[in-house]
């Protein structure tokens, strides 16, 4: 498996935006499509003649809604971009935005893996959830990915929506697992601050997702993915073997990525950058010949290593015992969050429902967050 720098592409277009959305998505901005992508192409040379971008081992186009780009357009961006002879090439979609002929031409450009929205087949949570597709959206976007010859694909459950049961959940589990899939995602609904759902949820529209019910549907899904022979490989992510996601795995080990796109985050040499977030911002400076980036943060020792225990914690290889603070780790280890094996600690499957909560209390300079009395919260951060 190869690992290295990415390249992220983040398109910001959308059709509707889902009332729990809180990406850098735009639904009236489809007018500049066409500039956007010309925009990406100029950036990714730019980098290139750089030599910011060198074969990138893996390509992740992440949205909004990649899948609303024409393919050809979509495309034009990916052949602008160097890229390993074995490099992994994902994009997302919504499973009513993509179709037979964009996803040939996906596979003849050399798109390896698919990651489609699919959050719920239930029509009533789907409802709730502000999405606009259904079950058998989701069963023909699976059916035409296998069909073009794609290799590997990603469905994604979201649990804990308004109106959902247990039924309910285990139901869309059923229809998922129904289509093995090698790779799938679960995660826990969040109420992000200013989105469409906080202002439901502080009406009283809507109950705040219950953080008990929560993390009893993950793991159900835990068990119901392990018995289906996908496993777990970081606190949100379950695939068969050799259908990880390596771009997101490029993540989670610290590895660099360039940002290309408006909103997308990069980190290279140390730091931390971000672009212009609105889209016709990006398009306006690329064309003036200046930097899309509009703030960078460089990282201090202490903050690297911290972010490099928090990321590596995540996933099934944990992180290096010796990173650990000593007493938390011997107490988190007594109440069964995680566990040593060799030189790495290991979270448990009690402890993947806290895990924010364990890395502050592992990181030798964070706080007590468990604070004695820890509820259940399931912790998924979508990837």
């Amino acid at each position: 498996m190869t690992l290295g720098p990415g390249v992220y592409v983040h398109i910001p277009f959308c059709a509707t935006r889902c009332d729990y959305c809180a990406f850098a998505t735009w639904t009236d901005r489809d007018h500049l499509i066409d500039a956007y992508v010309d925009a990406c192409i100029t950036d990714v040379r730019r980098r290139v003649a750089a030599g910011e971008v060198v074969e990138a081992a893996t390509v992740y186009f992440g949205g909004g809604t990649p899948s609303l780009v024409a393919a050809p357009a979509l495309m034009r961006i990916l052949d602008a971009i160097p890229r390993a002879a074995d490099a992994e090439v994902t994009v997302e979609g919504n499973p009513d935005s993509v179709d037979a002929e964009k996803l040939r031409v996906y596979a003849d450009h050399g798109v390896t893996r698919i990651s489609l929205g699919v959050q719920s087949t239930q029509p009533h949570v789907l409802a709730a959830l502000g999405r606009t597709h259904d079950r058998a959206n989701v069963t023909g976007a699976v059916e035409a990915t296998r069909a073009a010859g794609i290799g590997s694909f990603n469905l994604d459950v979201i649990a804990g929506a308004a109106g959902e049961s247990d039924a309910d959940f285990a139901a869309t589990m059923t229809d998922v697992l129904a289509l093995d899939p090698p790779h799938v995602s679960v995660y826990g609904l969040m109420v992000e601050p200013g989105t469409p759902l906080e202002a439901r949820v502080a009406a009283g529209e809507l109950a705040a997702p219950d953080a008990d019910a929560q993390a009893d549907r993950y793991l159900a899904a835990d068990a119901r993915l392990a018995a289906a022979g996908l496993d777990w490989y970081e606190v949100s992510n379950w695939a068969r073997p050799g259908h990880e996601c390596r771009h997101n795995l490029g993540y989670w080990t610290g590895q660099e990525c360039v940002a290309i796109g408006a909103a997308a985050h990069g980190h290279t040499r140390g730091t931390r950058w971000w672009n212009s977030p609105r889209p016709e911002r990006y398009v306006e400076r690329i064309a003036a010949g200046r930097s899309p980036v509009a703030g960078d943060e460089r990282l201090d020792a202490a903050t690297t290593a911290s972010d490099r225990l928090a990321l590596a914690l995540r996933i099934r290889t944990g992180a290096p015992v010796a990173a650990a603070e000593p007493a938390a780790l011997a107490e988190l280890t007594g109440i069964g969050l995680v566990e040593v094996v060799g030189d790495r600690v290991v979270l448990t499957r009690a402890g993947r429902l806290l895990a924010s909560e364990v890395v502050l209390r592992l990181d030798a300079s964070g706080a007590d967050a468990l604070g004695g009395s820890a509820g259940t919260r399931y912790d998924g951060v979508p990837s």
